[in-house]
């Protein structure tokens, strides 16, 4: 655990997942998101409970908890007096502050999902802003975090790669799966279909003025194939352009499909037309 605090309101923040230089406050001071410097202090109180301890006792008298000396399990550092403390500790051993990180305020603002049309409220994962999906666990990545959302899932999988099972690969083209076109969240149209570096496997539905869809466990997919050291494949370059023309095509026509069907519901609603006429001969 990583926290800092607020100089002004004192509100505490575990920013160990964060990757942004700054977070907001919830009392609105912004604050800098840097590791802290620890300074060695006398530990004169119990890790546990807060009460203080007399001289080099090895349990505390209050509530018979061990007391942490060993430097190398010192690694929680107090965002208050950057006195060192083992990482299970509930107060400072220095100061004796309550350690009580509070949630991360979150931005952005409810949205529907694309996939199954619940609400999606805003969340955050590694300190990046997105909206999760309760019902089919998707997930939309708003603007251009998608990147850094994806650089934080290969560290995440690599650091526990060696107790995981092997990361999650999934190749082929998947153009040549059934088509589902969805819609953006933000501006309700539809997403363009792309295969992640060409040659993964795995669909990603982007907008790409408003952000990046992924179902549930698609994030994973794309770290794993990060991490077998997937690359875009030269073999199958002209087979994805084929495939990409096709996909072109499939999403006009579904545009078109769409546009047909809202424009029928109004002429039922004011009658018929001249456009009416050219979808027929056209159909």
């Amino acid at each position: 655990m990583q926290l800092i605090a607020c100089p002004v309101c004192h509100s505490q923040y575990d920013v160990s997942q964060v990757l942004t230089p700054q977070l907001a406050c919830r009392c609105g001071e912004t604050l800098e998101n840097r590791p802290l410097r620890a300074v060695d202090a006398v530990i004169a109180r119990c890790g546990s409970c807060g009460a203080q301890l007399r001289g080099d006792v090895e349990s505390c008298a209050y509530c018979d908890s061990a007391v942490v000396r060993d430097p190398d399990k010192l690694s929680l550092i107090c965002p208050e007096c950057f006195a060192r403390n083992a990482e299970q500790s509930r107060f400072c051993v220095a100061c004796g502050v309550a350690f009580a990180p509070q949630p991360l305020p979150v931005e952005g603002r409810e949205l529907p999902c694309p996939a199954c049309e619940s609400r999606m409220p805003p969340s955050q994962v590694a300190g990046i802003a997105v909206n999760e999906c309760p019902g089919c666990h998707g997930l939309w990545v708003a603007g251009d975090h998608f990147d850094a959302l994806v650089r934080r899932a290969a560290q995440a999988r690599e650091q526990r790669a060696a107790t995981a099972d092997a990361p999650r690969v999934k190749r082929g083209n998947p153009f040549h799966q059934d088509l589902h076109y969805r819609r953006c969240p933000e501006c309700d149209q539809f997403m363009l279909r792309t295969n992640y570096k060409r040659s993964s496997g795995v669909i990603l539905d982007e907008c790409h003025k408003h952000g990046t869809w992924l179902d549930a466990d698609e994030l994973e997919q794309v770290a794993g194939f990060i991490l077998s050291g997937g690359r875009t494949s030269p073999a199958l370059e002209a087979e994805h352009e084929a495939a990409q023309r096709e996909a072109g095509a499939a999403f006009a026509r579904a545009r078109v499909e769409t546009q047909r069907v809202e424009f029928r519901r109004g002429r039922d609603r004011r009658g018929g037309g001249l456009l009416e006429l050219l979808f027929d001969i056209f159909e």
